[in-house]
């Protein structure tokens, strides 16, 4: 009897339900449930549904049953560094703010005079972002927030607990919060002390393919079936890096909303050089660290689409780009792409070309990213010692072939796009090394290489 295991893996702009199952050696995806994910706007403030979300969940999982399928296993991923408050009660406390919200402007220089960067890179090397979670929980604290606070869950894990009524923190999305020892790989609870957090909020870390729980009652009767909850590499680019088929000294990028653009170590970087180059060191599986650099990835292309009322698909993006023959570059970090109302008179702001025609526009967010790869491939070898030699592009955004030949071309290495379900597949390997005998992290790998069409990009 084939055995089914359920990946909900939900990203900032959408969600699915996959299962996966090995069939005559090879493994299969199927895609039975999608929603959409957006934020909203809350007292001015920008915020996830997080009702929705679990309403979401639940729907695509009893989906399965119209498939006559009941999955062994499910486990859950999503974007990093957002969490959810619970009260005694065990109660969300609301809004859930989203990551994209302006409100850490205000703390993240109060984090700093106690807690300088210097100290916070080298305890937990964690890149300076301005959505990091420890700047967020620093708005929490000084709004009086944190007092009514009981338990503190990431996003996953919240939603986890709506199934189950268990409540598990996980190691690789934990340690994006800015927060966790990258020597101790627990909490730093000296960080967490001098900040003023309550110490009750953090639970102790659990790793990937740890259960959490079987279905609640209430779960049971409206999916149709029980099932039990495990946690995967719960933050999406943990989960996308164990699905990755890397080469010994190969780089890769996680091709989504965001580019993560990084390599596998065992030791965290945590000098001075690393982190004024604002490089990360996010936990990943079996305690190996993914050395990466985020860089605004996709975002930008969606935005350009949604400004222009869906009036092109991507594809029809990519010719346009193509065809442009003038080539200008912005920093696709600058802030002022984050959110702003407009994305494509937010690049001709940047460029500083309030003209800039709408081909060029999009071309020159095509040529930004894949320069911006190139310039983190350089800093990735120059900090790690690793002399790079491929790069491997997963995600949604490993199937833009056009960004994948300029990447080759800017970088002057071999690049392989695929797999682009690479989160979900590194969700579901993940259920699966806790249930097949024998399968590891290389042997998932390798079942993944095996089972799918990694392209060359030339």
């Amino acid at each position: 009897m084939m055995e089914y295991y359920l990946a909900i893996d939900i990203g900032a702009s959408s969600g699915r339900h996959i299962l996966g199952s090995i069939d005559n050696g090879r493994l299969t995806l199927k895609e039975i449930y999608r929603f959409d994910n957006e934020l909203k706007k809350i007292d001015g403030s920008l915020c996830w549904d997080i009702d929705r979300l679990e309403r979401e969940v639940k729907t695509g999982i009893r989906e399965c049953a119209k498939y006559g399928i009941v999955p062994k296993t499910v486990a859950i991923d999503t974007w990093g560094v957002d969490y959810v408050l619970l009260d005694k009660a065990k109660n969300p406390l609301l809004p859930v703010y989203a990551y994209r919200d302006s409100r850490t402007e205000s703390s993240i220089g109060k984090v700093e005079s106690i807690v300088s960067p210097e100290e916070l890179y080298s305890r937990t090397g964690i890149q300076k972002l301005n959505f990091n979670t420890v700047y967020q929980l620093y708005c929490d604290k000084e709004s009086g927030r944190l007092d009514g606070a009981e338990y503190y869950l990431m996003m996953p894990e919240y939603l986890s607990y709506t199934l189950t009524g268990k409540m598990k923190n996980e190691y690789t999305n934990a340690t994006t919060t800015g927060m966790v020892n990258a020597n101790q790989k627990t909490w730093d609870k000296d960080i967490i002390q001098r900040l003023g957090f309550p110490e009750r909020l953090f639970g102790n870390l659990s790793l990937p393919g740890e259960y959490v729980g079987n279905f609640t009652e209430e779960m049971k009767e409206y999916a149709g079936f029980d099932s039990r909850v495990i946690l995967c590499p719960s933050h999406d680019t943990a989960s996308a890096v164990l699905a990755c088929p890397l080469e010994e000294n190969g780089l890769y990028v996680s091709s989504g909303t965001w580019s993560l653009i990084g390599t596998e170590i065992t030791e965290a970087v945590l000098g001075t050089e690393a982190r004024l180059a604002n490089f990360t060191n996010e936990g990943g599986i079996n305690y190996r660290f993914r050395f990466l650099k985020n860089y605004m990835g996709m975002w930008l292309l969606q935005n350009i689409r949604k400004n222009l009322n869906k009036k092109y698909t991507y594809d029809e993006m990519m010719d346009i780009a193509e065809k442009c023959g003038k080539v200008t570059y912005i920093d696709v970090n600058d802030p002022r792409l984050t959110a702003p109302e407009n994305m494509i008179e937010a690049v001709r702001l940047v460029a500083n070309n309030k003209d800039m025609p709408l081909d060029e526009v999009i071309n020159c967010v095509y040529h930004s990213l894949a320069r911006s790869y190139d310039y983190a491939l350089k800093e990735i070898s120059r900090l790690t010692g690793k002399t790079i030699d491929s790069i491997n592009i997963v995600g949604g955004g490993s199937a833009d072939k056009y960004l994948n030949r300029l990447t080759a071309e800017y970088t002057g290495k071999r690049v392989y796009a695929g797999p682009r379900e690479a989160t979900a597949l590194g969700n579901i390997v993940c259920q699966m090394m806790t249930d097949v005998e024998g399968l590891d992290v290389w042997k998932a790998r390798k079942l993944i290489k095996e089972s799918f069409n990694i392209e060359e990009s030339k």
